[in-house]
């Protein structure tokens, strides 16, 4: 099964629950992915050493919006469905959940 496609995420943050959009373009080789996340408070963010483990998706990003810190992003794709968390900075380890919808 691919894990290409866009998925709409729920991440459960200290500030509130955000939404926002996961585009996962995986490679030839089936190891690695590019994309973007994006959100209201991020903006659009370009995923350019993602990495691919089964049905996992591996990232890691420098954001600098709400302030500067490193995003480290591990979700399962099961189906059309994505679980995982995203650790960012002294906020920590946040739930992320989603679905395709392309």
């Amino acid at each position: 099964m691919s894990l290409a496609g866009t998925y709409e995420c729920v991440l459960k943050t200290p500030l509130g629950v955000k939404s926002g959009s996961l585009v996962v373009v995986p490679s030839d080789d089936g190891e690695h992915f590019t994309g973007s996340l994006s959100n209201a408070m991020l903006g659009t963010m370009d995923i350019t050493d993602g990495a691919i483990d089964g049905n996992m998706l591996l990232c890691s990003l420098q954001v600098t919006k709400p302030m500067a810190m490193k995003v480290d992003c591990e979700v399962i794709v099961d189906g059309d469905k994505l679980v995982g968390f995203v650790t960012a900075g002294a906020f920590g380890e946040m739930p992320l959940s989603g679905h395709r919808t392309a």
